[in-house]
């Protein structure tokens, strides 16, 4: 069979789930939803799509099954009752969860002879298909070769390792660093807010351009280990971080919003004490 051509099922029709389905009807694949709420497949079926009824039908409408579901129990509970019909075929889970989480589904999933790659997604619904997205496989590597080509559309593909658990690894390693950034985002808006500065100025012409210019920095230095390059004189940056959170609590933004700079603070201290 033409792998480009091999028919899809999607288990899942939350945001991420209607934009991989998309993505791939766009591609002009043959597609199959299935969404625990009925409801949600209205636009995708105009684009072509079929709606099956339960897991086990969808399943079986598919030579390929993608999940997209909210959370590895719910994965396993929607494929319990139909996992026999999984047997021999293959199924890719994009569904956020952890390393241990994909090993565990890996191993249950060979007991039923059903073929495995893990997943995850690196981009944002509204990026899905575009040249910025790509998606982390991990898994046999002939698997990830031969489904790479049918799931190129939604995002680049990536093979992470053979490990079933690095993908997720490295996807949940991924999120902590993106709402890192976020919350940082989101005091320094605050901070602004809260003393009387232009917000919309301060995002525009501050923010962006120094986020921009400082994530290869911050990319480049981040280490394992816990250790501060003696170049960022991190005694100095300690009193730095607790100028911030001195006038973070100053200018009345919520304690909770500052706990990026406390864990900047505690790294600081330990690199300087040696």
């Amino acid at each position: 069979m033409n792998m480009r051509h091999e028919r899809i099922s999607i288990l899942g029709l939350g945001s991420m789930g209607r934009a991989l389905a998309g993505a791939l009807l766009d591609a002009g694949r043959d597609v199959t939803v299935w969404n625990r709420t009925p409801g949600k497949a209205g636009d995708l079926l105009a684009r072509g799509a079929r709606e099956a009824p339960s897991v086990a039908e969808a399943i079986e409408a598919g030579d390929l099954t993608v999940a997209c579901l909210l959370d590895d129990a719910s994965v396993r509970e929607a494929l319990a009752p139909a996992v026999p019909k999984l047997a021999g075929g293959t199924l890719v889970n994009l569904t956020s969860g952890s390393s241990r989480q994909a090993r565990d589904l890996a191993g249950w999933l060979e007991e039923h002879d059903v073929r495995f790659l893990a997943g995850g997604i690196m981009a944002v619904p509204p990026t899905v298909g575009t040249d910025g997205a790509f998606i982390l496989y991990s898994g046999a590597r002939e698997l990830f070769d031969r489904v790479a080509a049918v799931l190129g559309p939604i995002g680049r593909p990536h093979w992470a390792g053979e490990d079933p658990g690095a993908a997720a690894l490295y996807d949940m390693a991924a999120l902590s660093a993106m709402y890192g950034l976020s919350a940082g985002a989101d005091h320094a808006v605050a901070l602004v807010h809260a003393d009387g500065g232009d917000v919309e100025k301060f995002k525009r012409e501050v923010l962006r351009p120094w986020m921009e210019q400082t994530l290869p920095i911050m990319v480049a230095g981040a280490d394992v280990r816990d250790s501060v390059p003696d170049e960022y004189n991190p005694a100095m940056q300690a009193t730095g971080l607790e100028t911030m959170l001195a006038f973070s609590a100053e200018a009345g933004v919520p304690d909770e919003r500052a706990g990026h700079l406390r864990a900047s603070l505690w790294a600081m201290r330990r690199a300087a004490a040696g």
